[in-house]
């Protein structure tokens, strides 16, 4: 009997595709699942999209764009992305480079020279990356007395980054998110292209690639089409949560699950740019002395359960962004929402693990963490009189978290909590290593030039982590009001409720926690802690003030 291959052929192909629809339906039908509670109009939501090998295999949109109007959701509707916003604008800088009309290792203040001359070269690398040690935007406006929604403009921004005299560290010692970085490579881009951002933006990326819904917002007055607003919620009900930025480079980008299908499918097969560039905006960042960090060109590079990937998150007012790359993959997927308590990194990363299962490298369970053993022989004996001067809570001066060390059966005790705390046995008469620690930890107390007692934790020969201690302070003399010439604002210390309290025309009032008696701490975003001045005579002459990206900005009575 003669076999017809033809046919054959045609039945295999047929029942091929036949099984990667089935397959497909069925992760749709999942993703589905992952937003079914936000498939209502009654709430405010998120649009989707997946993209898997070099297709777009799923956009969606959930809830409502417009709660007072029941505007649904759809892969259309244009979202604020905020820093998300930040991979465009290093790819714009990028593709300049590529042009021939600048370098990313020339200094910012070649095209921007009214910027302040710190005695340090700022290269626009360093603006990318997060390594220029200039002092965050954001969080400086928050402590002039901004309130995030007000109208910013890129004008304010300026004119208050100018008026800085000092940065966070020295360019690419360290790296510290600053969306400042990004506002000046926006406008390095309008001086060397001629265009403004948003239109060179439009014309070298977003019309070649056919993102017709995207744009950088640059005026908050301008009307956009399809817009979802923005929304949190407030005594269980949801409120308008309003943003009027007319500022970009870090923020801004208003685009489209639909669009953004587009941007991913570019880092794949390029249409705007190439590989070189694509290369360089995935590159990590190296500082000074060869350390590598966890920070490209406007995209985090790191690993999800073994696998490389590529993300960025964005959060302005009640807008929520995350984008995820795995390039090993070949899988992109971008959750946009209009509500600030929802959380799309979960979402991303739950939608990963439909695409990836099976596909993640095992874990070997069977290592065990291993503690380091010490020669019996380092160690001393001390007196409870002598370990009783090292008791008490300390304070981790960077990241800002406490410790106690307490004396338990003639041992000191590094305490962390309850189900944490480790023995320090001495070494010398003020030195301790931690016992039963996979790490080689020494403990050094000593007293800082202003007599105050620190605890230094040094592990594996690392840097040593800081700590002061708390000690007893009299609030009555640090009254006054203190003036920053660097914020154009001033501030009144007073006490209220039994705390040192700062007080604003603008803001709420701060409540700081005394540490000692030249460091208070608050739990407020705008200013964290203050460390004081004095005179020779000890006379408090002034503080300061930092927060999470903004270190020791003066304030003078």
């Amino acid at each position: 009997m003669k076999t017809n291959h033809k046919v054959l052929y045609s039945s295999t192909l047929f029942f091929f595709f036949v099984t990667i629809l089935i397959a497909q339906e069925v992760k749709t039908k999942d993703i589905d699942a992952i937003f079914s509670e936000w498939n209502t109009l009654e709430k405010p939501g998120m649009s989707v999209m997946v993209m898997k090998d070099d297709k777009i295999v799923y956009e969606k949109g959930f809830g409502s764009a417009n709660l007072e109007y029941d505007i649904p959701i759809t892969k259309n509707t244009v979202f604020h992305v905020a820093s998300v916003s930040k991979q465009f604008t290093a790819f714009a800088v990028l593709l300049l480079e590529k042009d021939g009309k600048l370098s990313m290792d020339d200094d910012v203040r070649k095209y921007l020279p009214e910027l302040p001359d710190y005695g340090k070269k700022i290269t626009l690398r360093n603006l990318a990356n997060h390594s220029s040690g200039l002092r965050d935007q954001w969080d400086l406006l928050r402590m002039s007395g901004i309130r995030l929604d007000d109208v910013i403009t890129q004008e304010h921004i300026l004119k208050l980054v100018n008026r800085q005299k000092s940065l966070n560290f020295d360019p690419n010692k360290r790296n510290m998110y600053s969306n400042t970085g990004f506002t000046l490579l926006a406008e390095v881009i309008e001086k060397v292209s001629g265009m403004s951002f948003a239109d060179f933006t439009k014309k070298r990326i977003f019309e070649p690639l056919g993102m017709n819904n995207s744009e950088f917002y640059d005026d908050h007055q301008k009307i956009v089409a399809n817009r979802a607003y923005s929304y949190k919620v407030r005594d269980k009900k949801f409120i308008k949560s309003t943003l009027s930025y007319a500022t970009v480079g870090p923020t801004s980008l208003f685009t489209t699950a639909e669009d953004f299908g587009k941007w991913a499918l570019n880092f794949q097969n390029p249409i705007v740019g190439d590989m070189s560039i694509i290369r360089k905006l995935n590159t990590r960042t190296k500082l000074i002395g060869g350390s590598e960090t966890g920070y490209a060109m406007g995209q985090f590079v790191g690993t999800y359960r073994g696998i490389e990937v590529v993300v960025h998150s964005g959060s302005d007012a009640g807008y929520k962004a995350y984008f995820a790359r795995i390039p090993s993959h070949n899988l992109s997927i971008a959750v946009f929402s209009n509500l600030s308590t929802i959380d799309p990194v979960d979402q991303v990363f739950t939608i990963a693990n439909l695409f990836l299962e099976g596909k993640f490298p095992k874990q070997d369970a069977s290592k065990k963490e291993e503690i380091v053993v010490h020669d019996p022989s380092m160690f001393i004996k001390l007196s409870q009189k002598q370990l009783s001067k090292f008791l008490g809570e300390y304070w981790e001066v960077d990241e800002k978290y406490k410790r106690k060390v307490l004396l338990k059966n003639d041992t000191l005790v590094y305490y962390r909590n309850e189900k944490s705390e480790t023995r320090l046995v001495p070494t010398d008469k003020n030195k301790f290593k931690m016992m039963k620690d996979p790490n080689d930890v020494d403990v050094v107390f000593e007293k800082n030039d202003q007599g105050i007692k620190i605890m230094k934790v040094s592990i594996n020969d690392r840097k040593p982590i800081k700590f002061v201690a708390f000690g007893n302070v009299n609030l009555n003399e640090y009254l006054g009001t203190y003036q920053s010439k660097e914020l154009g604002t001033s501030y009144r210390i007073t006490i209220k409720k039994g705390k040192l309290t700062l007080e604003h025309q603008r803001i709420r009032d701060i409540h700081f926690d005394p540490i000692n008696k030249n460091l208070f701490v608050s739990k407020k975003r705008a200013i964290q802690e203050l460390k004081f001045l004095r005179n020779k005579r000890g006379k408090v002459i002034g503080f300061k003030a930092s927060n999470n990206r903004v270190k020791n900005l003066v304030f003078k009575n």
